[in-house]
């Protein structure tokens, strides 16, 4: 089980990442279409967003994960719960086994093989829960990819920035002076037009 929550949280790490970097390709493809004004790169009006603020403060993304995290915590409590029962019966038809409690041969492999597909149904039901969560967290990923992007482009029409890079750390931009960090206005805009499901 500790697999199942490695697995997980290197899913949940791996969708943000894509998430981001489908957005810095987003925001460096509007940029790439844009036409160069007369003066040149000089004239350009950049800014930049920090993308570990924004996951970690815009609530539409902070319920997600929360949504996500019970989820996951469901599945390994059903998948514990069922394995340990399983386990059980394993043991329980061990014991009956060493002693010669089957009335026959027939019986105790009817046993086993009973036993054995319990094991099946529940590897198989581990790789359904793990699958619908995956697939979950990639709509979940979509989901604040396209309100991030949606609220940028209304943000912009007033603001009238040429570019607006992701920054994650040191991933994207090594240094910029902080007056280009819009990153506390982005959260505010996103997290004023976000109302969060009554819990």
């Amino acid at each position: 089980m500790k697999r199942l929550n490695y697995l997980m949280n290197g899913l949940a790490a791996l969708a943000l990442i894509v998430l981001f970097s489908q957005c810095a390709g987003n925001a460096g493809k509007q940029a790439a279409d844009a036409p160069v004004h007369a003066g040149g790169l000089s004239e350009m009006k950049i800014a930049f967003v920090e993308v570990d603020t924004l996951l970690a403060k815009y609530n539409f993304c902070v319920d997600l994960n929360e949504a996500m995290v019970k989820k996951s915590e469901n599945v390994r409590l059903t998948l514990n719960q069922k394995a340990t029962e399983l386990e059980k019966q394993k043991q329980e038809f061990q014991t009956k086994y060493q002693n010669n409690a089957f009335l026959s041969q027939e019986r105790a492999q009817s046993e086993y093989n009973r036993i054995a597909k319990l094991e099946q149904d529940l590897q198989n039901l581990s790789n359904k829960l793990q699958s619908e969560l995956v697939s979950e967290n990639e709509k979940n990923s979509l989901q604040l990819r396209d309100s991030i992007n949606a609220f940028l482009k209304e943000y912009n029409k007033t603001k009238g920035y040429s570019m607006i890079i992701s920054n994650t750390g040191f991933d994207n931009l090594l240094y910029a002076d902080s007056i280009y960090n819009i990153t506390q206005e982005i959260l505010d805009g996103l997290n004023a037009r976000y109302s969060s499901p009554k819990k």
